[in-house]
């Protein structure tokens, strides 16, 4: 795996219907989709920008109904060593909900939350290939632009991150009532991190995914039953943020320019 420990190397979602979820995603962003077929019990939908995989999509068994599971996106670490990992993230106080497992010619991951309880994965990759999942040196359409965390406690997560990853504060940006938003380096900027909104039921990562044209991605999501919980936003840079549900649940957000 060439990509260093603690890059984010990929991005998942899980879903209660992978075929409205393809259609609305490929409307939306511009993806294409491919079913692996190393899974045949549980398929596994491999979406790209271009010629570039940027993540994949699972559809929630019963089973992980059942267990509580929802429409979610989750982002995956890349680390050197998935087991030692995981032990280091309990012991800071953080969880492990999927022990470390081998996924055959794909690599070995297990999935976790940090002491505020916001869920992501950490893994191992098999390929000698780097992840170019997140667009971390150029804008890039249809990729992942930022990485951000909404905590109940900033301090003790940017301890946390900071010493798992590796990654640095860069610097801050004062938010008034709501606090700073802290701005995250690993090499090249990745996120930020800030305190969440009362209204945010739980610590959570949001994902970033880059549009050419905010405003046309804004109207297919309500045009392909989305809903839109923050219009496009302003953001330093002159390009704009907007947030948003799925039609099957699923918080998600886009960066993009106004034309």
């Amino acid at each position: 795996m060439p990509n260093k420990h603690g890059d984010f190397i990929w991005y998942e979602l899980t879903t209660s219907d992978a075929e409205a979820a393809k259609d609305f995603y490929g409307a939306v962003i511009g993806w294409t989709w491919e079913t692996s077929e190393g899974q045949p019990d549980m398929p596994y939908h491999l979406f790209s920008a271009g010629e570039t995989q940027v993540g994949g999509m699972m559809e929630l068994s019963d089973e992980m109904k059942q267990g509580g599971a929802q429409p979610c996106w989750l982002g995956y670490i890349g680390v050197d060593d998935v087991d030692k990992s995981a032990e280091a993230i309990k012991a800071a106080g953080g969880a492990v909900h999927i022990p470390p497992t081998d996924i055959p010619d794909v690599g070995r991951f297990a999935m976790v939350t940090d002491p505020q309880g916001a869920f992501f994965y950490i893994m191992r990759s098999a390929s000698d290939e780097e992840s170019h999942s997140f667009a971390a040196a150029e804008a890039r359409d249809g990729h992942c632009a930022w990485n951000e965390l909404m905590t109940s406690d900033r301090a003790a997560a940017m301890e946390f991150y900071t010493t798992q990853f590796g990654w640095k504060k860069d610097s801050e940006m004062d938010m008034g009532p709501m606090g700073a938003y802290e701005m995250l380096r690993h090499d090249f900027m990745i996120g930020a991190m800030m305190t969440k909104p009362d209204e945010v039921p739980m610590s959570m990562w949001t994902y970033y995914f880059r549009v050419p044209d905010i405003d046309a991605a804004t109207q297919t999501v309500r045009d392909k039953g989305g809903r839109v919980t923050l219009e496009p936003d302003e953001i330093p840079g002159g390009e704009f943020q907007m947030n948003g549900i799925d039609p099957q649940g699923a918080p998600f957000a886009l960066v993009g320019a106004r034309k």
